[in-house]
């Protein structure tokens, strides 16, 4: 994680989002008065926000965590996909 004040942050904007796109960086941007802003590429964003509606709900919690108990016990096994 990279923490940039915004003068950094705008002097270079195009190398800091470059850093985000092609690194996976995330960068705190550091503001006057503690109003700090994240800058993370779109498809981290969207990766975090399916992981939090996936873990949002006590069912599918409970899903979850049996999926990867089986995974720890030996308990699931591989298929082939089939070929539609």
């Amino acid at each position: 994680m990279q923490v940039l004040n915004y003068t950094e942050f705008r002097r270079n904007l195009a190398e800091s989002l470059d850093m985000v796109n092609d690194n996976s960086e995330i960068v705190v941007v550091a503001r006057s008065k503690g109003k700090n802003v994240v800058v993370m590429a779109l498809e981290e964003y969207n990766s975090m926000q399916e992981t939090l509606h996936l873990a949002g709900s006590k069912a599918n919690q409970k899903k979850l965590d049996a999926a990867l108990e089986e995974l720890r016990t030996g308990k699931s096994y591989k298929h082939p996909l089939t070929g539609k």
